[in-house]
C-alpha cells in the first residue's frame, strides 16, 4: 500500500467520523509529511479506531490494513466493547504516544524555534507595561508598596446605613438563643420584630387595658382620648371615636363572635359599640370610678373597676346589670374568663388572685370566691388560663414580686412559682406549641417565651425602649402583638406552626367549649 492511498484512507475513516468541512488540519498536513519518510513505522504505531456510539457499542475498527472505501465501512455492524467509551476520543490502547509525540514535535519544534524570540520580546513589553497601569490605578510606587502602609483596595466612601424598617432576616439564622420544640423538633424563634407601628399618646398606666385584637382580625387600640381600629389583613386604620376633653378609655375587650366592642371608659362607664357601622350601641353604668377591664362570655360582658368592684352586664337586656362582686378593696386591673367559661378569675392592685365559680342558674357567678390567692407581693394585672389544661391559672405579679405562678383551680394549690427577675405586665398561652409568653418591664422590657410546664427560656424578644404593657394574640394564633411604654406597637411572628411537623397539632380554639350562656339559649 502506498503513502498516499494510507493517508487517503485515513482521512475517510476520519470523514466518517464527524468531519466533513473545511480544509484538513496543520497536524494532519504534518503527519501527511512525516510519513514521507517512515512508512512502515507509522503504519504500525498509528493505527487508531474510533468509537462511533455510544452505551458501550463501538463501531468496526478502521486501520490502514484493512480498510475498505466509505460505504463498505458504513454497511459493517457495531461490536460491543467492555467499558464502551466516548465517540470523539480515539482507542488509546492501540497508540504509541511516545513516538507520535516525538514525531509530532520533530517538525513542529523546527518552525517553532523561529517565532519564540519574537514572541519572548513582544510579552516582556506586554508584561512591563501592565505592572505601569496597575502602578497607576492604585496609586502605588511601581514596587508595589503602598506609600505609608495604606492599603491598595479600598472603598473611598462609608457604606450608608441601611433604612430604619430594614429587618436582617440572617439574625434569625445566627442567633444563639435558638430554641428547641418538643413537638415539632428544632424550630427558630425570630428574636426582633415583623412589623412596627407607631401608637403616639399610649398612655403608660400599669392598671389599664387598651388593646384587643378581634376573631376578624382587629385590632383595637386605645391612644389618648381616642380609640382607633387598625385591620391587620389591610392594614386601613381609622377612628372610632373620641372622648371629651380629659376622658378616655381604660379598657377594650372584643366580643368572640361578631364586631361587636366594649369600651371602659374614665367615668365608669361600659359602652358597647358596632364596629361594623361605627356606632354605638349603648352605654350601662354601675362603676363609680374609671374601667380598667372587661372580659366577655357570650352575651355576658364582666367589668372591673377602680372601686374595687368587678359587675356583671346581660348585654341584651335593659336593666343589664346581674350582680356585682366585692372580693377586692382596691382597683381590678385583670379579668379573664376560663376556657371552658367555668371559672373567672380577677386580679388587683390588693395583690389578690381570686377565682370566681360559675353562678348556679348559669348566669354570672357565684358572689363569694371559690379561692383566693394571696402568695404575690404586688399588683396582679397579668392573668392566662391554659388552652389543653382548663383548670390551669397563670398570674404575673407586678415590680415588687416579678413572679409568675401557675395554680390548680380545681384543688386551690399551688403548682409552681418562677421568678422572672422584672414586673410581669401580661401572659399569654400559645396555641401550636406548650409554651407561654410573657411581657416584662425594666430593665430589658421583653418578651421572653417560656416552654410549659418545666419553664426553661426559649427566647427573649427585645426591641422595645420602655415597659412592654399589652399583649394579644392574632386569631390563628401565630402572631402576637405588644404594646409598650414607647410608643410603639410591635408583631412579632413567634408561634408560627412548624410546616414540617409530620402530624399538626390541631390549634384550640379561642373559645374551647361552646359558652354555657349559649347552650341555654333556645
Amino acid at each position: 500500500m502506498s503513502q498516499f492511498n494510507f493517508v487517503s484512507d485515513l482521512q475517510n475513516a476520519l470523514i466518517l467520523d464527524g468531519e466533513t468541512r473545511g480544509p484538513p488540519p496543520r497536524w494532519q498536513k504534518k503527519l501527511e509529511a512525516s510519513l514521507n519518510g517512515s512508512v512502515n513505522t507509522t503504519r504500525s504505531v498509528l493505527s487508531v479506531s474510533y468509537n462511533t456510539s455510544f452505551s458501550g457499542v463501538q463501531a468496526p475498527i478502521k486501520t490502514p490494513g484493512k480498510c475498505a472505501d466509505a460505504k463498505a465501512n458504513k454497511k459493517q455492524t457495531p461490536t460491543k466493547t467492555p467499558g464502551g467509551g466516548d465517540r470523539f476520543i480515539p482507542n488509546r490502547a492501540a497508540t504509541n504516544f511516545e513516538l507520535a509525540h516525538f514525531l509530532v514535535k520533530s517538525e513542529k519544534g523546527e518552525e517553532e524555534n523561529n517565532d519564540s524570540n519574537e514572541n519572548n520580546v513582544k510579552a516582556s513589553a506586554h508584561k512591563d507595561e501592565r505592572q505601569k497601569l496597575i502602578a497607576e490605578v492604585a496609586q502605588v510606587p511601581e514596587s508595589g508598596q503602598a506609600a505609608g502602609g495604606s492599603r491598595i483596595l479600598c472603598y473611598q466612601n462609608k457604606a450608608p446605613a441601611a433604612p430604619e424598617s430594614h429587618t436582617n432576616p440572617l439574625k434569625v439564622v445566627y442567633s444563639i438563643k435558638t430554641p428547641i420544640s418538643t413537638k415539632s423538633g428544632s424550630r427558630y424563634i425570630p428574636t426582633t420584630s415583623e412589623r412596627i407601628l407607631d401608637a403616639p399618646d399610649f398612655i403608660n398606666d400599669y392598671y389599664l387595658n387598651l388593646m384587643d385584637w378581634s376573631g376578624d382580625n382587629i385590632v383595637a387600640v386605645a391612644l389618648g382620648s381616642c380609640v382607633y381600629l387598625w385591620n391587620a389583613a389591610s392594614g386601613n386604620i381609622e377612628q372610632l371615636t373620641e372622648f371629651e376633653e380629659g376622658d378616655y378609655a381604660g379598657s377594650l375587650s372584643w366580643i368572640q363572635e361578631g364586631q361587636v366592642l366594649a369600651i371602659g371608659n374614665s367615668t365608669g362607664a361600659v359602652e358597647l359599640w358596632d364596629c361594623s357601622k361605627a356606632k354605638r350601641l349603648r352605654v350601662m353604668d354601675g362603676h363609680s370610678a374609671r374601667v380598667g377591664s372587661l372580659a366577655w362570655n357570650s352575651f355576658l360582658v364582666s367589668s372591673g373597676g377602680r372601686d374595687g368592684l368587678i359587675i356583671h352586664h346581660d348585654v341584651r337586656s335593659a336593666n343589664h346589670k346581674i350582680s356585682s362582686l366585692s372580693g377586692h378593696n382596691q382597683e381590678v386591673c385583670g379579668l379573664k374568663w376560663s376556657t371552658d367559661f367555668k371559672y373567672l378569675a380577677s386580679g388587683g392592685n390588693d395583690n389578690l388572685v381570686n377565682v370566681w365559680p360559675l353562678a348556679l342558674s348559669g348566669v354570672g357567678t357565684a358572689t363569694e370566691p371559690l379561692h383566693q390567692f394571696n402568695e404575690h407581693q404586688a399588683a396582679v394585672r397579668a392573668l392566662a388560663w391554659c388552652p389543653w389544661q382548663p383548670n390551669t391559672l397563670a398570674t404575673g405579679g407586678g415590680t415588687a414580686d416579678r413572679c409568675i405562678k401557675f395554680w390548680n383551680v380545681s384543688n386551690g394549690s399551688l403548682i409552681k412559682s418562677v421568678d422572672s427577675k422584672s414586673q410581669v405586665c401580661a401572659l399569654l398561652f400559645s396555641r401550636h406549641y406548650k409554651e407561654l409568653i410573657s411581657a416584662h418591664g425594666f430593665a430589658n422590657n421583653q418578651l421572653t417565651i417560656w416552654k410549659y410546664p418545666t419553664m426553661v427560656k426559649q427566647a427573649d424578644l427585645t426591641g422595645h425602649t420602655s415597659r412592654v404593657l399589652q399583649m394579644a394574640m392574632s386569631p390563628d394564633g401565630s402572631t402576637v402583638i405588644s404594646a409598650g411604654a414607647d410608643e410603639t406597637l410591635r408583631l412579632w411572628n413567634c408561634f408560627a406552626p412548624d410546616p414540617l411537623a409530620s402530624k399538626k397539632v390541631s390549634s384550640v380554639k379561642s373559645m374551647a367549649k361552646q359558652s354555657v350562656f349559649r347552650q341555654s339559649i333556645r
